[in-house]
């Protein structure tokens, strides 16, 4: 049976995304043309600016692509742990996921889009934005999660989504060079901390 257009135009998305992808963390992404992202998805530069507008655009929408896959990913743990310390080493474990080389696609991405928005201004703005909106989804769950436990948290939760955080992206940065340096047992440990008051959450 024939594809309909929207799913050919689905196809080639996702084709661009997966060719983009494995080029980026391969080579990063001043190293990589649209024209070869377009060779290795068998697909036109046209039909690349078509859907994305430009390689800024084209990286943008595959490092989402890779945090709602996450996304899922944490909520389907957070559904089947059952317990705070399951949860934490459920979302790291997505976090930190590795290829058959052993690197983290999601990881490289994202340290690839943080470059390029550090030495141009017109992408950091875009970058700010963006990861306000995952402190904010963040701070949601971290406000569900507390409130359905009734636990107390030590600051404010726009405060502690920040802490959690930072501590997950630059622990996964030492992570990738260095496996053996941080354990998922630290991880739970640390972000717990974050996460809770010990003084009234024994």
């Amino acid at each position: 049976m024939a594809r309909t257009q929207e799913e050919r135009k689905a196809a080639t998305r996702t084709g661009l995304l997966d060719a983009a992808a494995d080029q980026f963390a391969r080579h990063g992404f001043h190293g990589v043309s649209t024209e070869a992202v377009a060779d290795a998805a068998d697909r036109t530069t046209g039909a690349l600016y078509a859907h994305f507008g430009s390689k800024e655009g084209l990286l943008f929408a595959l490092v989402d692509e890779y945090r709602g896959t996450t996304a899922d990913a944490v909520v389907a743990s957070v559904a089947d742990a059952g317990d705070l310390d399951g949860i934490i080493a459920g979302a790291w474990n997505h976090i930190v996921a590795g290829d058959d080389a052993g690197a983290s696609p999601w990881l490289l991405l994202e340290i690839e889009l943080w470059l390029h928005g550090a030495r141009d201004a017109t992408i950091g703005d875009q970058l700010a934005q963006r990861y306000d909106r995952v402190r904010s989804d963040l701070a949601d769950g971290i406000t569900a999660w507390a409130e359905a436990r009734d636990t107390t948290l030590d600051a404010p939760v726009d405060v502690v989504a920040t802490r959690a955080l930072a501590f997950l992206l630059g622990a996964a940065l030492q992570h990738r060079l260095d496996p053996t340096i941080i354990t998922t047992d630290e991880v739970t440990d640390s972000v717990r901390r974050l996460l809770t008051d010990p003084g009234r959450n024994p």
